[in-house]
Parts: C-alpha cells; structure tokens; sequence
C-alpha cells in the first residue's frame, strides 16, 4: 500500500513552489518580469517663470548692493575726519567740527534721538493697536471706512506740515499739561518744569507719536483683519465676550504685526527731520527734566547744520549719520529676531 502523500502543484511550500518555478517546462508560461520605473519627467519652466524669477532675483541683490554702497560711502567719508577729531566721538559734548582741528561728539544726539523716539512709541503704539482693533472688530461698516480712510490721510501729510502745526499750535498749548507734570511728578527731576516754550524733547517726542500714528494703526489693522474668523466664532460659541475674544484671539494672532508695524513708526521717528527741527530748541547739553527746553537729535543736527558746514564739517555729520544708519539697522535686527522667536503667532504659520 502506497502511504505517500501527493500535492497538487502551486500548494506546495514556498521552497518548492519556488523550485517549480525554476524546472518549469519550456512550454509553461514564463514569469512576468516587473517594467522599470519611468524616468522623473523634467519640470518644464516658462518664459514668464524666468523673467519672474530673474527680476525677483535681481531685486533683491539690487537693494543688497544699494545699502552696501550706502555703508561704504558712509564710511569713507566718515573715516577721514575721525581720525582728526580732537574729542571723543561717542562721549564728547560739544559740535565744533568746523574748527581746526575739529571737535565733535555724538553724545546729546544719541541722547535725544533715542529719548524722543522711546516717548513717540509709548504713546502711540498703545493708540494705534486700539484705533485698530475699534476699526477692525467693533466699530460698524458705515464707520470704520470713512476712519480709516481719514487716517491712511494722515500719513501723506508732509513733514513740513506736522513741524509748523507744532510750532504754531502744540508747543502754545502744552504749558498747562507741563506745569500739571511739575506739580505731581516734579519731585522725580525727569518731569520737573522750569517755564518758558514747550520746546523740548517730549514735545518732540508727542509731535513724532502723532505723525507714526498713522502708520502702526494701518499696519495693525490689516493684521487683525487677517485673524483666523473659525477662531473668533469658536470663542464666541464657547461664551467668550468680545474683549476675550480679541485677547485670546486676535492679539496672539497679531502680535508679530504689531512688532513690525511698531518697528516701522520707530523708523519714521528715528530719521525724522523738519518736523523735530522746527519744534525743537536745540543745544549740546544733556537735560535731565524732558520738560526743558534743549536736546537735539542726528537727523535734526544734519539738517540745520549742513548748510553752513566746511567740507571737513560735512564729514563730520556724516559720521553722525552713519551711527544713525547703524541704529536703524539694529533696531530692524531686533525686531526680525524678536519675530523669529513668535513665529507660531505670524500670519503665515496660522
């Protein structure tokens, strides 16, 4: 009796399936054999893809190539009269630099330009974000266009404008408001008042947060249109109250926007001009009370001084405007690094 089992073909196990495949007849039908894989197709670039790509490109090293020629120009004139100063530039406070040899400081207008400025963006940074959050999430429709037209207005007003309407209208009318500052906050020395014009750096620096106004609330407000609506109705329908709302909502959404509009209004005041020198009483002292009148600022001390100035004076201001030039560039470093570290909050990781 024959006990030997017999399995069909194709059940057996893998290794003899394996050598069947192996021993099949000439006749079987041969193994299918996997096609290669297609080469990747190359992406194909339009004519108009180029152009955008080269102009973008070209741009780009053009403004590189701008701020660099700016810098070396800066500098080279810079260099020459440094070298023939006869005072400590960064400490000095005297401005005689058309004498032989010349001696000139930086340290009143570093002084008041950085103190005018920090004034403008505590008043007016607070101002903006909430004449931006009235327009964008309270204010009706019929309202909030013609205001916000009203203050894109605003930011074409000339310098010039700003500097008389100050001269002629806020520096008159501030004497009261100073005097309310010597009467309860005298004590300090910072805010002491001693009469005369209102011609000092917060002057300066309530004039300049009125001509950034414009530019934070436009920045700001286009920030918060942008936050993300499914948020918002999802407060609400949680039972949040609008001011929750916006707290929870829309500030953390916007707060890199804020930051760059604020850096924006801080540039504008930084490298203001006329406005500051037709207000401004200036003088190379430091004055502790802001009340006072003197101070100056780098942009004001070119302007007035560069008409009357030798060539070894011009150097001179030129020198204080590369320090300027160099201010400015930290100020934009730190608020591109302070971006960088809210990235979760900007618009383009929401």
């Amino acid at each position: 009796m024959d006990m030997s089992i017999h399995t069909p073909p194709g059940t057996g196990t893998p290794h003899d399936q394996g050598s069947d495949a192996r021993h099949a007849p000439e006749g079987g039908t041969p193994p299918r054999r996997r096609d290669p894989a297609p080469a990747p197709r190359r992406a194909v670039t339009h004519l108009g893809d180029r152009v955008f790509r080269g102009l973008s490109r070209g741009s780009g090293i053009t403004l590189l190539v701008i701020m660099a020629a700016i810098a070396v120009f800066l500098t080279y004139r810079a260099v020459g009269v440094l070298a023939v100063n006869d005072g400590n530039f960064l400490t000095s406070f005297e401005w005689n630099a058309n004498d032989n040899p010349p001696d000139f400081g930086i340290a009143v207008l570093v002084y008041g330009t950085i103190v005018s400025s920090v004034i403008a963006m505590v008043v007016a940074v607070p101002v903006a974000v909430g004449i931006a959050l009235f327009i964008s999430h309270y204010a009706p429709r019929r309202l909030a266009t013609p205001l916000a037209y009203v203050i894109d207005l605003l930011a074409a007003v000339p310098s010039i404008v700003y500097g008389l309407w100050g001269a002629l209208v806020l520096v008159p009318h501030l004497g009261g408001l100073y005097e309310w500052f010597d009467d309860f906050f005298g004590w300090t020395g910072v805010l002491s008042y001693q009469g005369g014009a209102a011609r000092s750096l917060f002057t300066v620096g309530i004039l300049l947060a009125i001509m950034i106004l414009p530019i934070v609330t436009n920045v700001s407000r286009e920030v918060f249109l942008q936050a993300p609506k499914m948020h918002e109705e999802a407060a609400l329908a949680l039972g949040a109250t609008r001011w929750e709302v916006i707290r929870m909502s829309v500030l953390p959404f916007g707060r890199s926007g804020i930051i760059s509009a604020s850096m924006l209004g801080l540039g504008r005041a930084l490298g203001e001009t006329m406005a500051v020198a037709t207000v401004l009483s200036p003088s190379f002292t430091i004055i502790v009370s802001l009340l006072d009148p003197g101070g100056g600022t780098f942009a004001q001390n070119i302007a007035s001084k560069f008409s009357e100035a030798s060539e070894q004076g011009r150097d001179a201001l030129i020198a204080s405007g590369l320090v300027l030039f160099v201010i400015t560039l930290l100020v934009n470093g730190a608020a591109r690094a302070i971006i960088a570290r809210r990235k979760e909050y900007s618009g383009a990781n929401a």
